[in-house]
Parts: structure tokens; sequence; C-alpha cells
């Protein structure tokens, strides 16, 4: 599973152009440890594309919006996205976090503890190796305030936009709390099957294909480790182009999140919220919006097939 892009802008490249509000600075966590890979995340910046620049935002949109509400803030807040666990944050104010996603341990000072929880200052809270999955989603009272580009605190891999992945010593400003905590008596870890069938929308690019419905219906995939935010990249069974068509590239045209794209040697690349704006290959399809925070959880060796609808 690879964890940034090659390439990638470094943390000096991240500098914000928009002002921001006030924070109050005794509002903040300090960052003991990142795990593989811990990214601030809201909902994204869609609607830039002509600039070249992808939606970016959570990957899995079921769970970060519910830890939101379930501290009390709007789904649309930043959070941190924690890809297979290892995180360790000291809290230096009092606040309400909630650990959403795959099932993982929650710890508070060695001790574990449900979501959603209260910190102390000098509480430190740290999150396990999810049992299934990838990705947990980290929610504060107050959410995360680094300053905004292009209307997103969001993380975008691709295009360097947003802050920079978090290293042990950050520290991260909190906004005041402004709704109430939702208490929750069990809190329903998000359900991560071995095998995931994932409805696709055929189009535009389907008449490339040889009978692209069955083909899809009868292909067997396995996630790759070479899948990151940009895209699930799939291994297995090769779709074949007409004969007409083999040989043959389209100019580049615009892509949007879960475009299923077929390179050159057939194997599908379903495209996530950093993908890129424009691509070459043919597109066979489009993944429906509803099963995207699946496949932003898939580890690598899920197996997968595809159900054509329409």
């Amino acid at each position: 599973m690879t964890t940034g892009t090659p390439g990638s802008p470094t943390s000096s490249a991240r500098e914000s152009c928009v002002q921001e509000p006030r924070v109050h600075r005794s509002r903040t966590l300090t960052v003991l440890r990142t795990g593989p890979q811990t990214l601030v995340q809201d909902l994204g910046r869609p609607g830039h594309a002509h600039l070249g620049v992808p939606p970016s935002g959570a990957l899995d949109t079921r769970s970060a919006t519910l830890a939101n509400r379930l501290v009390g803030n709007p789904e649309d807040a930043a959070c941190l996205e924690v890809l297979l666990g290892g995180l360790a944050l000291r809290a230096n104010a009092s606040c309400t976090v909630a650990v959403t996603g795959p099932s993982t341990s929650v710890l508070v000072n060695g001790l574990t503890r449900d979501s959603p929880l209260h910190l102390a200052p000098g509480d430190t809270l740290t999150l396990g190796t999810p049992r299934h999955g990838l990705r947990n989603y980290v929610a504060v009272s107050g959410g995360i305030t680094v300053p905004a580009d292009l209307g997103s605190r969001s993380t975008d891999l691709l295009s360097g936009l947003g802050p920079a992945p978090l290293r042990p010593d950050d520290e991260l400003p909190l906004g005041d709390p402004t709704g109430v905590p939702v208490g929750v008596d069990v809190l329903v870890p998000a359900h991560v099957p071995d095998d995931l069938v994932v409805p696709v929308l055929l189009g535009p690019r389907d008449d490339w294909f040889a009978d692209p419905a069955r083909a899809l219906r009868a292909g067997r995939w396995t996630v790759s480790d070479r899948s990151n935010r940009v895209g699930v990249r799939l291994t297995g069974t090769a779709l074949d182009r007409t004969a007409d068509r083999v040989g043959r590239e389209l100019p580049s045209e615009g892509l949007v999140t879960g475009a299923v794209q077929v390179p050159a040697d057939g194997r599908p690349v379903v495209f996530l919220a950093d993908h890129p704006t424009t691509g070459g290959y043919p597109v066979i399809g489009v993944v429906a919006a509803h099963a995207l925070p699946l496949l932003g959880q898939a580890r690598p060796g899920t197996r997968l097939r595809f159900d054509p609808q329409g």
C-alpha cells in the first residue's frame, strides 16, 4: 500500500494564501506519532477541475461525517484520516474526540476507552491498527483549524494543496466548539468485507470494449498494494478492447471520482479523491458514489468484482 505520490511537494511548498479567523492557540493537539500516514481531511474542494485540482477530501465520507457529528461539529469540519493506525496525540486543552471507521483499539493514557470520549489537558490518545480496512477518522470538538486552500483544509497528495502529512511534534490548532456532542450507547464500526461487489454505471467509453457489461460482470480482481488515495489499482482479469480500438488511444479528457479507467494492459484503475483531472485511457464506467467509501477502506488483497448497472 503506497502512502504518497512520487514527486509530491514538500511541506515547505504547502503554504496557504487564505487568511483564517483567529484561533485560541491554547486549544491545540500535539502529534506524538503518526503511524504510516495521517492526513488532515474534510469533505474536499470540488469544483476546481478546470484548474487541474482534484476534489480530495476524506475517502470514507460516511465515517468522517459520523465522527464530526459525534463531537458536535458540522459534517464538513476538518478531521484526521489515519492509515493503518499508530497515531498518538496529546491534548493541550479539554476536548471531545470520536474515532470512527473500522474496528480498532482506542487508548487514553494507556487504558482502553470507548468512543466518543473526553480528553483533559495532558491526556494522550493512541490508536491501534484496525482489524479490517485501512482508515480511521479522528474528529475533535471545534475541528482541526489549519489554514484552508481553495476553501478546504484537505491534504491533496497529487496537487500538493493543503497541509503536509503530519509529523511528530506538529501542533494542530483547534477551533472553539460550536455544537453539542452526541452520545451513543454503541458505536458500530464500519464493516469492510473481504469480497467487494462494486456497482458501476457503464460509460462514457464502454464502446471501446467487447461486451463491456459481460466482461465486467465476469471479471475477477484483487486490490493491488500499489493502491493509494489517487486510485485503487487492480490485478486480475484483463479487459479486451474491440478489434478496431486495439493500439489506439484517446486525447486527454476529463475524469471524475469513481472513474474506472482501463490502461493498455487491460487492468482497471478506480480513481479516488486525489485523482488526476484528465486522462487519456478509456473509462469503461463510473463507480456509484455510495460504493466509494468501501473502496477507500479496501486493503491490498481484497477480492473485487463489478456489478454493471442499467
